[in-house]
């Protein structure tokens, strides 16, 4: 038995471009003879439990919800979730329990996003479901996105208007870390389709600045709200946000200054080589770089991207050459065709963005300029690491 009365907790989804709430999520809870409230959440991944049960909890919860919604703003959505198995349990050209329960209190389906969970246990039926939400007219949302096995082949083939980042990964990413890498493609990802982030889970700064390099739409977290019984005003959180915002904005520009300091160290550095490299002088004569201690190494191209020089790396107070790498043709890599599209235009030094170098596993920025005429590229190997710079 399900042990307390059900009612709805409602926690608010923040506008990143304005600050202002745009909806909220209903979740639900149990509320205690002792007044406190207890999450459902572990009712439904509990074996043990009736799915009947489950289900009819699950529509008291939705329905509690839809008969609150009138107190919220009218411009506000209200997000439901919606789990497969329910779906699975429809008899064919069923009227949907939902849609039903909209019509019942007079919600307009435009305000409704439905919230898809646990999308590898998802029947058939699914994408007809979806189908009818969305010619109702309302949108729906992908949660969870990038954990376990969320399959992009089904998630795209759902064309959904939203993607919910997982929020253990969300949060692990924001850590730092190969994750951040992950959740970054993700983002881009659903940015190409035309999907909506949400970043739920947002605790601290560290995670909203994350969710804002993400391109985040909303967030959704404790940084801002616990979920709770009452609606909160539109403009409860819009001071408070733009605060976070602008030292969010702050924090890129002092990492901007530092990528100029280091365009202009990188400018003095190539100047001193680049007389070095078209001379073709010997490495006896090839100055230390003492004052570059982020520099891995230096090597040749020629236009078309096969190293002809052995890789020179300074190592206890001497350059020492490797030369196991040349003949290898790096064209194919984005930061050389980066040089390639803009250096030779421009012959200017180009920087490429951090990315991790497949032979040492380590984080790497490259700086190239062509020199001899455009004949050949002198490139330089940077070790982000040194540069204390988030891998992005």
């Amino acid at each position: 038995m399900i042990d307390g009365q059900p009612l709805a907790c409602f926690q608010p989804f923040i506008d990143t471009a304005t600050g202002l709430i745009a909806g909220v999520e209903a979740l639900g809870r149990l509320r205690q003879p002792d007044g406190s409230l207890q999450s459902v959440g572990p009712l439904f991944v509990d074996s043990r439990q009736s799915p009947s049960l489950l289900r009819r909890l699950d529509r008291q919860l939705r329905e509690h919800a839809l008969q609150r919604l009138h107190e919220a703003p009218t411009d506000w959505f209200l997000s439901l979730n919606i789990s497969p198995r329910w779906i699975s349990r429809l008899r064919p050209g069923q009227t949907l329990p939902s849609l039903k329960q909209l019509q019942r209190f007079g919600v307009p389906a435009e305000r409704i996003v439905f919230e898809i969970t646990e999308l590898g246990g998802a029947s058939q039926r699914l994408a007809d479901v979806v189908a009818r939400y969305r010619e109702a007219g309302a949108r729906i949302a992908i949660d969870d996105f990038g954990a376990g096995y969320s399959q992009l082949d089904r998630v795209l083939a759902l064309q959904p208007d939203i993607l919910k980042l997982d929020m253990r990964l969300f949060q692990a990413a924001a850590r730092g870390g190969p994750s951040g890498e992950v959740v970054k493609a993700l983002a881009q990802m659903a940015e190409k389709t035309g999907c909506w982030i949400i970043a739920e889970g947002v605790e601290t700064e560290a995670e909203l600045d994350f969710a804002l390099e993400c391109g985040a739409r909303y967030v959704q977290g404790y940084l801002f709200a616990a979920p709770q019984q009452e609606f909160f005003a539109s403009n409860a959180f819009v001071e408070r946000f733009a605060r976070l915002r602008d030292r969010y904005v702050q924090r890129k520009l002092a990492e901007r200054a530092q990528w100029m300091t280091l365009r202009r160290q990188l400018n003095q550095l190539m100047s001193r080589l680049r007389g070095w490299a078209e001379c073709e002088a010997p490495v006896s004569e090839l100055l230390s770089p003492d004052d570059c201690p982020w520099l891995l190494r230096v090597y040749q191209c020629d236009r078309h991207g096969t190293q002809i020089t052995p890789n020179l790396q300074w190592r206890d107070g001497a350059w020492e050459e490797d030369a196991s790498f040349r003949g290898h043709n790096w064209s194919w890599r984005p930061y050389f065709y980066q040089l390639l599209a803009e250096g030779w235009e421009e012959r200017r030094l180009t920087l490429s963005s951090t990315y991790r170098d497949a032979t040492t596993n380590q984080y790497c920025l490259t700086a190239g300029q062509f020199i001899d005429n455009g004949r050949r590229l002198l490139l330089l190997d940077i070790d982000a690491a040194c540069l204390q710079m988030d891998h992005g």
